[in-house]
């Protein structure tokens, strides 16, 4: 992996990115393409069976593979195994399982380390991971069966705004915390949510650095595609808000459905245009085929995603030397800066728990999503209700977990504003 620190965001440019030193990984890493690291955009303050439960079988019943049937029979017997019982609903099959099994990844690296330390208060925690392939109905459908087994406590990192908005009803129905969804959706961020909590940042305030960026870098003529859907629209009406602080409105907009490579008739509409700078808001899928359409039309846009996208996932799916210069909007650290500590601990536990797996900014949010919860659940003590969890929740207040800090309060449950970009590049190296 090769990086670079540009200490002045404004100065992110094609010489900028040309000034790199290299940061060795171990040589389990293939050839890796380039990113490009702005660590001071910071802003204080994650063929198989649709029902699979988890992408992976680590052991000490913490993650298990069964089918809806097993499911209802675990209901008679989960409880006597004396575990803390976590649910999740996420993408492990379908176009933007990715997503899913690079966040999943993350946070069992951290659980595992957990358990086999003897748990928290000596009880092991069971992560349930059902397989939605980021479509609400399924997701629903998921989140209905969980809280159906006992003892269940949390839904733990769902991964998506349209996927998350269709369980809020029944999370305040049976008031049990919803802890560290992968979305920065502002509908997530109501008040009145008072079992949501989000760790990450909002789309709003990675879309203002975005927009920042592009207008210091005298790039304004932006042109907007967004996923077909709540996400996508959370992220338009925050991508107008952002360019509305500079003066500026869209140059023209476009939709790509959600799960979706036809992306044609957006490409056409954004061409016509003719913009210099193009704010992408959807999943890698609908991303990387705009990327490459773009590219293959040799058109001279920066483009520009937010986190949601999946840095690792959009790098995989593009062609070589398609990402180069690429920009996304990042709400956890850099996962191969090795001396920042969250970072190092990160690094330690996914070589020693998932060895063949690449570091990732998807799979690091699933760690410090997953530490936060192990840490709520140490303070809510043994066998913890839901409400003991939500009040250890709010409890974390000013935690720094080495890099990155995390601080609630009983009226304010977003957790971190962290914010920085990152550029991907064209060349590779050899380990």
């Amino acid at each position: 992996m090769v990086t670079a620190n540009i200490a002045n965001p404004a100065a992110i440019t094609t010489a900028a990115m040309a000034r790199m030193f290299h940061l060795k990984r171990r040589s389990r890493v293939m050839k890796k393409k380039l990113i490009v690291n702005s660590q001071n955009l910071l802003v204080q303050s994650k063929k198989m069976w649709p029902w699979l439960i988890s992408a992976l079988t680590l052991g000490l019943s913490l993650s298990t593979t069964i089918t809806p049937a097993q499911l209802k029979t675990n209901q008679q017997t989960e409880s006597q195994d004396d575990a803390l019982i976590i649910g999740q609903s996420i993408p492990l099959t379908g176009p933007s399982a990715e997503l899913g099994k690079k966040y999943h990844a993350g946070a069992m690296a951290w659980l595992t380390h957990i358990n086999k330390q003897g748990g928290i208060h000596g009880q092991k925690i069971k992560l349930l991971s059902l397989d939605d392939q980021y479509e609400p109905q399924q997701t629903i459908v998921n989140t209905q069966k969980l809280i159906q087994q006992p003892d269940l406590i949390a839904l733990f990192g769902f991964i998506g705004t349209p996927t998350s908005k269709v369980v809020l009803p029944i999370v305040e129905r049976e008031r049990i915390p919803f802890v560290a969804p992968l979305t920065g959706a502002s509908l997530l961020r109501d008040d009145d949510l008072k079992m949501v909590f989000n760790m990450r940042a909002s789309y709003a305030r990675e879309i203002q650095a975005i927009v920042n960026s592009l207008v210091r870098n005298a790039q304004q003529r932006i042109a907007v595609i967004y996923q077909n859907d709540a996400f996508g629209e959370d992220g338009l009406q925050s991508t107008l808000a952002a360019l509305k602080t500079h003066d500026l409105k869209p140059l023209t907009t476009a939709t790509v459905e959600r799960n979706s490579a036809n992306v044609r008739r957006a490409v056409n509409t954004i061409a016509d245009a003719n913009p210099n700078a193009v704010i992408i808001i959807s999943a890698y899928v609908s991303s990387a085929a705009v990327s490459k359409a773009l590219r293959d039309r040799r058109m001279n846009v920066q483009i520009m995603n937010v986190s949601f996208v999946g840095t690792g996932a959009l790098e995989e799916a593009l062609p070589p030397g398609q990402a180069n210069g690429i920009g996304i909007s990042q709400v956890v650290p850099f996962p191969w800066n090795r001396w920042i500590p969250v970072v190092s601990r990160y690094q330690q536990l996914m070589r020693k728990y998932n060895p063949n797996a690449a570091y990732g900014f998807t799979s690091l949010e699933g760690f410090i999503a997953a530490q936060m919860l192990t840490i709520a659940l140490e303070r809510a003590g043994k066998n913890p209700s839901r409400a003991k969890l939500a009040k250890s929740l709010e409890s974390i207040q000013n935690l720094d977990l080495g890099g990155y800090t995390i601080d609630f309060a009983s009226d304010d449950h977003q957790g971190s504003d962290y914010v920085e970009l990152t550029f991907l590049g064209a060349q590779q190296w050899e380990p």
